[in-house]
């Protein structure tokens, strides 16, 4: 007797029975192929399918109580569900086993393939946590970070290395090296010095844009920002953590200096006050920032936000009290976010979240990103809110 592979079985028919007399497992079986042979013509003849592969062993639990005989029947196939659901129904045609009166009914029939799916993802996933080296990850971060740097323009007859310096914010670094690193990390709207003198073309620039200074953590970078500000209109001086230059910072990094950039008239203040030292001086500037949370309920908040662009297309920049600072095109919220001064802790989209919106959201550290619907990311660490 044929038995059919465990890969191959699609459904497995579960049945109950009950007989008027004591049965044995042989009686069963043999009046489901007995009471069901020429009903259902050649192509569905049971022994036939048996002998094919297409219907496995058929498995009976009986036992006999007050003289009569109960039990479940399993009947694996490997037939489609059309077919199979036809064998299931036959066998509630049987109403005889043995020599007594019997009525079996068919409790379900599965699709034992689900269960096998669910196998899957779950082996999958435990395959994936613990795969052994990220060489293709790396590999596939490291041509992102090369493709961005290869955005790097030069500016003016001076050549000055720069990125994109569309918009109305400009981020002044002191060498290529530190134009490059920034590029890396998706910060576009910057560009070089080429050294430590500030050119003419950024000095007229500055009289159009606004300028933040970013400038390395050491007694060099705070000369340079001293500079740098006597012959230009500078807005914002940011400064990397102590004793680092910006050529080395971590994208996390660079985005926590930008975020606590200081007016230009408060870093001269500071600068006077500790003096031209190392960047142990400058402490001020380099303190962590306090994270703040919103207390309230903010599944419930972002959703009452998002009814105020429903159907835009556009998104918003939420702070800690939920209050909009931008509302923006939801092509842009990147941009803007990524080029926002004040601490993004919530955003919402009227459209999809891309895979590069939420790994954006774990870079700048967003707390809630609300959308309609959200592309796969795995590990994401933003809490995700289905509008």
């Amino acid at each position: 007797m044929a038995k059919v592979s465990p890969v191959s079985i699609k459904y497995m028919i579960h049945a109950s029975f009950k007989a008027q007399g004591p049965l044995e497992k042989p009686d069963v079986i043999g009046a489901i192929f007995g009471q069901t042979e020429g009903l259902l013509g050649n192509e569905l003849e049971m022994r036939e399918l048996q002998k094919e592969g297409k219907i496995g062993r058929i498995e009976v639990e009986l036992e006999i109580v007050d003289g009569k005989s109960v039990g479940e029947i399993q009947v694996p196939t490997a037939l489609d569900k059309s077919e199979t659901t036809i064998i299931a129904a036959a066998l509630e045609t049987i109403d005889k086993i043995g020599p007594t009166e019997a009525e079996i009914k068919i409790n379900k029939v599965e699709d034992v393939r689900g269960s096998k799916r669910e196998f899957i993802l779950q082996r999958a996933k435990a395959l994936l946590q613990n795969l052994e080296g990220d060489a293709g990850d790396e590999m596939a971060k490291t041509l992102k970070e090369e493709s961005r740097a290869e955005k790097i323009q030069e500016y003016g007859a001076e050549k000055l290395p720069a990125g994109d310096l569309s918009g109305n914010e400009v981020i002044v670094v002191e060498g290529r090296a530190d134009v490059v690193n920034l590029l890396k990390n998706r910060v576009n709207n910057v560009m070089g010095m080429n050294g430590t003198k500030l050119p003419a073309e950024i000095a007229k620039l500055s009289e159009t844009k606004e300028i933040t200074l970013f400038v390395d953590g050491d007694r060099g970078g705070k000369l340079i920002a001293q500079n740098v500000i006597n012959n230009a209109k500078v807005a914002y001086v940011a400064v990397a953590p102590d004793g680092k230059e910006v050529e080395e910072l971590q994208g996390k990094e660079i985005l926590i200096a930008l975020r606590k950039r200081l007016p230009t008239d408060v870093f001269l203040r500071a600068l006077a006050r500790n003096g031209n030292g190392s960047g142990d001086n400058m402490e001020i500037m380099n303190e962590p920032e306090e994270e703040k949370e919103y207390s309230g309920d903010a599944k419930a908040a972002l959703r009452k936000a998002y009814e105020n662009i429903k159907g835009s297309k556009s998104g918003l920049l939420l702070d800690t009290n939920m209050d909009v600072i931008r509302k923006v095109s939801s092509k842009e919220i990147g941009k803007y976010a990524r080029g926002s001064r004040t601490r993004i802790y919530a955003l919402v989209v009227d459209g999809t979240a891309t895979a590069g919106l939420i790994e954006m959201c774990d870079e700048l550290n967003v707390k809630y990103l609300a959308a309609l619907n959200f592309s796969a990311v795995a590990n994401a660490r933003v809490n995700l809110v289905s509008l």
